[in-house]
C-alpha cells in the first residue's frame, strides 16, 4: 500500500512549531514494531527540503495511538518544546476530538468523570466510578453533533490527558468506538482504524503567544465523509 507522502498532513508549520493530521496506521515514535515513526518522516523531509546538514530537531509534544488519526503537535525548537510541554500539563491546550458511536448516549451532553487504571500487560485501561489504588482521575465532555442511520457522531473535550481515556470512558458510558475491539466494538475496521479523530486544537503559540486554532480533516471514508459534509 502506497501512503502519500508525509508533507502532504502538515498543517501548520513556523519556525519553532509544526502541526501534522495523523493517518490511522501512523505511529508518533518509534515502538517495538520497528514500524518508522511521522517524527522520524517528518525530520527526514525537513533536513531534505532545507539542506540541513546535520540533525533536524522535532520534539514529540503528546501523542495519539495508532489507530486514531488527526491533529498532534511537535516542537521544533527545545524552547518550544519545554513550553508546549508545560501547557500540556497545565491544561493549556484544548483537544477537541470526533468519535462515531454505534449505540445512542443516554443524554446529549454529558460530562464523564471515572477513575481509570492502566493494566501495562494488556495495554488497556478499566474504569472505575470510585477512587482506588494506582486509578487517576478522568474527566471529558461530549456532545452528540451528528446522527445517521446507524451511528452517532460525537464532539468530545478532554479534560484530563490519560492512557485510553477517550476509548475507555465513552465505552463505560455504553458507547464503543467504531472498530474498537479493545473497548467493546462488536467488529473491527477493514483497515485496523477506529473512528477516534483528533478534530481541533486550540492553544496559544508558545513563541509568538497568539492563538492558534487548527482544524484537522477525518481520514477519507464513507462515514467519515458522511458526518463531515452534514456539519458543513
Amino acid at each position: 500500500m502506497k501512503h502519500p507522502p508525509v508533507e502532504s498532513g502538515i498543517l501548520l508549520e513556523d519556525n519553532h512549531l509544526l502541526i501534522y493530521n495523523k493517518r490511522p496506521s501512523q505511529i508518533i515514535q518509534g515502538d517495538k514494531t520497528g514500524d518508522v515513526p511521522v517524527s522520524d518522516l517528518l525530520k527526514e523531509f525537513i533536513k531534505k527540503r532545507d539542506r540541513k546538514p546535520g540533525n533536524v530537531f522535532l520534539g514529540v509534544v503528546h501523542r495519539l495511538d495508532r489507530p486514531v488519526s488527526g491533529a498532534v503537535i511537535f516542537a521544533k525548537t527545545s524552547k518550544a518544546l519545554s513550553r508546549l510541554n508545560l501547557m500540556i500539563k497545565e491544561r493549556k491546550i484544548r483537544k477537541i476530538y470526533w468519535a462515531v458511536v454505534k449505540n445512542q448516549p443516554p443524554e446529549t451532553k454529558g460530562h464523564l468523570i471515572h477513575y481509570l487504571k492502566r493494566v501495562e500487560e494488556k495495554n488497556k485501561s478499566f474504569a472505575y466510578t470510585h477512587l482506588l489504588a494506582g486509578a487517576q482521575k478522568a474527566e471529558l465532555i461530549y456532545e452528540v453533533i451528528g446522527r445517521s442511520d446507524r451511528y452517532y457522531l460525537l464532539q468530545v473535550e478532554l479534560l484530563t490527558g490519560r492512557h485510553h481515556q477517550i476509548r475507555t470512558q465513552l465505552a463505560a458510558m455504553g458507547c464503543p468506538i467504531k472498530g474498537d475491539l479493545k473497548y467493546g466494538s462488536e467488529r473491527s475496521n477493514p483497515d485496523g482504524s477506529i473512528h477516534l479523530h483528533s478534530r481541533q486544537l486550540i492553544f496559544e503559540h508558545p513563541v509568538r503567544k497568539e492563538i492558534i486554532n487548527i482544524t484537522a480533516d477525518p481520514p477519507d471514508d464513507a462515514i467519515w465523509n458522511y458526518f463531515l459534509n452534514i456539519q458543513d
